[in-house]
């Protein structure tokens, strides 16, 4: 969310960020809102201000035994009330005209960010590690999941039709080894993150309060891809929501930050605009795990956090062993609270492409000025806007997609990395009828 000050004083700098992201201009709209509602205050003032000294003439005239004086004074202050009451009435509409403007507007993009009109235009930073040679033609996720079920099985490894006989499309029932090996993957990134990279682990509510979604950006603009309850909370379509909010309503102490936090939760996602795209596998789902990563910094910091982030996220598919690329998103393609995004993409044989895995982004100010989150100088006076950030630590069930697809044998087993085997009581491979060692 923008201060007003700042559009009124940076103007033009905020039309031409704006266009870089194809919106239209709007610091002139803006302004002119603002300009009428400060104008309406003025007068509100100016109105106050004068019922207050018309109220004492009253008191003088009747002393002084001038009734006519005295009623027509009273007229005056009837007349001013009521065109105060307007006048408020109209300051709150305005107030919140203004309001909502301000709500709608994406961040600015970084000017290092490349300008582009859609993910095509993404640019490629770099590339980790080799495509495999597997020799044979590859499968996708679903095709080995849905393999790997013994004839014994009541409930497959990877079951979609009974997924949706519980809750529809877009879900998924894992059971046995491959539900054991989510796990793996999920409890395998939360101890990375917390040992060698510095989070705190938290365990957020599922379902959190209107304001909690407004702050980092998600409503009311993209209200409709979340999922509502009929008491009024949402289900976070992601830990960034709560994580990000930890901090909503407060004044930190700058020796308090980098604050660092992580978390495996359950993520839900209505998908109301991706009507016909991945509707076979685990792709996109309504319901799905991921590990996230927050960082709240100073000002100051908020650059060098991104590419600590970025490298953090990085790290789980060094460990375990997949090959990925990282790109920056062009302005096209940025989220409605980033300043700056990178992408990891995973390479998936069966699909013979990359998909994206991972988002780390930088949101500046932007989501703390939404929560008033803030912190206290070193010099004991100055009060700023903390910076913030947020990046997938990873997605747990793309990254369980990516161990299949990547480790997948032509019998239809499939090779569990090294670094999970640990999380997996040992066993090293996956087979029909259930994990081997």
């Amino acid at each position: 969310m923008f201060d007003i000050k700042w559009i009124r004083e940076n103007n033009q700098p905020f039309d031409q960020g704006l266009a870089r992201l194809g919106v239209e201009p709007m610091a002139a709209k803006i302004m002119a809102l603002d300009e009428d509602r400060r104008a309406t205050i003025v007068q509100l003032q100016e109105a106050q201000t004068r019922r207050n000294s018309a109220s004492k003439e009253i008191g003088k005239a009747k002393a002084a035994g001038d009734n006519a004086l005295a009623q027509k004074v009273i007229s005056e202050v009837a007349e001013l009330k009521s065109f105060i009451q307007s006048g408020e009435e109209r300051e709150r509409q305005l107030s919140e005209k203004l309001n909502a403007q301000l709500s709608s507007i994406p961040n600015l993009p970084d000017e290092d960010v490349p300008t582009g009109k859609d993910e095509t235009e993404n640019v490629e930073l770099r590339v980790v590690g080799t495509k495999p040679d597997l020799g044979f033609a590859a499968k996708e996720h679903f095709e080995i999941g849905e393999g790997l079920g013994g004839p014994d099985e009541v409930v497959g490894q990877m079951d979609f039709d009974r997924a949706a006989k519980l809750a529809g499309s877009r879900f998924v029932v894992l059971s046995g080894p491959l539900a054991r090996l989510e796990r793996a993957l999920g409890q395998f990134m939360l101890d990375l993150h917390t040992t060698q990279h510095g989070y705190i682990e938290v365990v957020p509510p599922l379902l959190v309060r209107d304001e909690v979604p407004y702050g980092t950006g998600n409503l009311p603009k993209f209200a409709e891809d979340l999922f509502h309850t009929e008491d009024g909370r949402w289900l976070i379509p992601t830990a960034e929501v709560p994580l990000t909010n930890l901090v909503r309503e407060e004044i930190l102490e700058e020796k308090q930050l980098p604050l660092r936090f992580t978390a495996l939760t359950p993520c839900f996602r209505s998908e109301a605009g991706s009507a016909g795209r991945d509707t076979r596998g685990m792709l996109r789902q309504h319901q799905f795990s991921k590990v996230e990563m927050v960082s709240i910094t100073d000002q100051q910091s908020s650059r060098d956090e991104l590419e600590r982030m970025i490298g953090c996220a990085e790290e789980v598919l060094k460990q375990l062993g997949i090959h990925y690329r990282v790109v920056v998103l062009c302005t096209g393609d940025l989220g409605f609270s980033a300043g700056k995004t990178y992408d990891i993409e995973v390479w998936l044989p069966g699909q013979n492409t990359y998909r994206e895995i991972s988002s780390c982004s930088r949101c500046d100010e932007f989501q703390a000025r939404r929560m008033n989150a803030r912190y206290r100088h070193s010099d004991g006076k100055t009060i700023s806007h903390v910076h913030t950030l947020n990046g997938s630590g990873i997605a747990v069930g793309r990254a369980l997609i990516a161990v299949l697809e990547n480790f997948q044998n032509e019998d239809g087993s499939v090779d569990i990395p090294e670094v999970l085997r640990p999380y997996m009581n040992g066993c090293n491979k996956l087979e029909t009828g259930g994990a081997k060692p």
